[in-house]
Order: structure tokens, then C-alpha cells, then sequence
């Protein structure tokens, strides 16, 4: 039987990854899914060292003829250097070579570069069996992907809501207390500004909750628009509000900032065919103050300070003394002058 009269359709369905190649080197057929990953055109007629790098059994290089009967590996010399397994062997009485090729564990990658589908691969190819695996392995973990961004994302919005204040949606005293403590830790100089409204309680007990809400988030507002970005506004209480200012220690600057949120504090407050009106104490210190800054200690020597403004006549910010308000604000003081 010549090479001309060999008929290898039988062979395809079992080998569409092959190449017939005669005694010289040439190939001389290609089989379909072979043909999907170079032109056909241009592989016929062509030496197979023009086409391939050839190792024998991942040792040596490619020199002569391809070894028959034993493991070849082998690359494209252009295009995609796809990595192939193969083994040749003669078709006694055609004069005619078979060089069978797969993708071994390259096979992910060759089907995206070339769009094969399960039909450019033998019945019998475990490589098919391989494919499904891939793809449901890509798509479990597709799902995983998205199931762990959905439960990041509830996880976030948790802790998130966790330290937020519902009503004004500033921070509250659970961030603060987490803030605080980090700037301390990593030794960042900071001020804090304890701010109480004066008046709040007519507020509620003449117009109502509502009202008083109102006023809340109207003060939430001002709070922001008056601090800068690295900065914290957190709802401590009721009427009470807390300012961390980033690196911000300068007395007067810090002075100025509080006598400004005290004057739009004062500007009336629309609530229905009403006018809400409050103010706010100040009490203020700085990390400066201690050789080493503690959260607890220094809210309450800002709420010495507060205590003072309130004692002297409310509406007025006082910047903390060490020598000042060190045990001269008593509870009685304290108690009577809130509200």
C-alpha cells in the first residue's frame, strides 16, 4: 500500500490531534483539531524540525529523525509555544509516519487560546473528562468568589453599622474608643474636643423627640463640615459629642475651630412652623499634655474643660489646664451646671 492510496480517516476520530509525516521528515497530513492550532496550509509540505522543537524523553534536542516508539516532547516554533506530549510511530507499508500529540497539563490553557470544545477531542480522551472537571472545579469556584465577596460585603456593612450612630450617622463611642486607641498605640499627636448642647432638653420637652432629632442631625452636619477628612466626629451620648482632630494641636487654631461650631450652633433650627434653639460647651485637650497620653484620662480632663465653660455661662470653650481644673470641679458643680 503507497502513502497515496493510505486512507487515514479510520485513525481521526481516534487521533484528531495527529500528523502523518513521511521517512524525510515531511508532513504530509494533519489531522482537524491539529489544524485548528496552525493552518494547515502552511504545516503540509513542511519539515517537522521547521515546526517543532523536538525533545527525546525531555533530554536532548531534536536532531535527526524523531525517535519512534518513545516519549517526544515538543513546542511550537511560532505562534503560541504550546507545550505537547507525543508519540510516533510507522504505518508498516505506507512509507508513512503517525505522530500522535495531546496537551497534557496544558490543556486549560490550549482550549482558551484556541476555542476548542469537547468535539476537537477523541470519545475516548480522558482529557475530555478532564475539561468537565476544570470547568466545574471554575465553577464552584466562581460561586465561592462570589459567595465570600456577598459575605465581605454583609461582613463590612455589620461593622460598619456596628460603629455608626443610626440616627446622625456619625461615628459612635465603640469607634471612638477603637480610633483613640490605635492613635495612641502608634504614638500620633491628637487633640480632643468635647462638646455638650446647652438647651437640648427644652428642646425635647417643648417641640418634642422629633424635634430634638432634628436638631441632632442638624448638629451632626455642622460637626462634619467643620472637621477635615483624617478627622472624627463621633455621638457619645444624647446630646453629647466628641471631636478627634488628627494632628491638630495648636491652642488657638483649635480655640477658633469651637468658637465657630458654637456660632452655628447658635443660628435657629427649623422644625415645622418652629425654631429650635441651642448652643454648645466646649471642653478641649491635646495629647501634649501627658508623657503618656491614656484615652480615659484625657476625655475626662475635656470634660473638666466642658464643665468650666458650662460654669462660667455656657456657649464658650475652654482648653484644658492641668493646673486650672486638676481637682477644682466638683461633682456638685458638675451636676448642676449640665442640661
Amino acid at each position: 500500500m503507497s502513502a497515496m492510496r493510505f486512507d487515514p480517516a479510520p485513525l481521526i476520530a481516534f487521533m484528531p490531534m495527529s500528523l502523518m509525516y513521511d521517512d524525510a521528515g515531511v508532513i504530509r497530513y494533519v489531522a482537524p483539531t491539529l489544524a485548528k492550532l496552525r493552518d494547515p496550509d502552511t504545516l503540509i509540505g513542511a519539515q517537522i524540525a521547521d515546526v517543532f522543537s523536538v525533545r527525546d524523553n525531555g533530554r536532548g534536542g531534536g536532531e535527526g529523525p524523531i525517535p519512534l516508539g518513545t516519549k517526544l516532547y515538543l513546542n511550537f516554533l511560532t505562534g503560541i509555544s504550546t507545550p505537547l506530549k507525543g508519540m510516533a510511530a510507522a504505518i508498516p507499508g505506507t512509507g508513512l509516519n503517525l505522530l500522535n500529540l495531546s496537551f497534557g497539563i496544558s490543556i486549560v490553557d490550549a482550549v482558551a487560546d484556541y476555542r476548542l470544545t469537547s468535539g476537537d477531542f477523541a470519545h475516548t480522551d480522558l482529557a475530555i473528562e478532564m475539561l468537565y472537571l476544570v470547568e466545574a472545579k471554575s465553577a464552584v469556584l466562581e460561586e465561592t468568589k462570589q459567595l465570600n465577596a456577598r459575605l465581605q460585603g454583609a461582613k463590612v456593612a455589620a461593622e460598619e453599622q456596628a460603629y455608626t450612630d443610626t440616627l446622625t450617622g456619625l461615628k459612635n463611642r465603640r469607634a471612638m474608643d477603637h480610633v483613640m486607641e490605635r492613635m495612641l498605640r502608634s504614638s500620633v499627636p491628637f487633640a480632643i474636643m468635647h462638646l455638650d448642647l446647652d438647651y437640648f432638653k427644652s428642646v425635647n420637652d417643648t417641640l418634642g423627640h422629633a424635634a430634638g432629632d432634628t436638631v441632632l442631625q442638624r448638629v451632626a452636619k455642622i460637626l462634619l463640615e467643620e472637621t477635615r477628612g483624617d478627622d472624627m466626629v463621633a455621638r457619645v451620648g444624647g446630646d453629647e459629642f466628641i471631636l478627634i482632630f488628627n494632628k491638630f494641636m495648636e491652642h488657638d487654631g483649635l480655640m477658633r475651630t469651637a468658637e465657630r461650631i458654637i456660632a452655628r450652633l447658635e443660628e435657629p433650627i427649623p422644625y415645622q412652623d418652629e425654631m429650635c434653639r441651642i448652643s454648645g460647651s466646649v471642653g478641649i485637650t491635646t495629647t501634649e499634655f501627658y508623657a503618656a497620653p491614656n484615652a480615659d484620662v484625657m476625655i475626662h480632663d475635656a470634660d473638666l474643660a466642658l464643665y468650666s465653660s458650662k460654669y462660667e455661662g455656657r456657649a464658650q470653650a475652654t482648653m484644658f489646664d492641668p493646673k486650672v481644673h486638676h481637682g477644682h470641679v466638683s461633682d456638685h458643680v458638675e451636676h448642676r451646671v449640665r442640661g
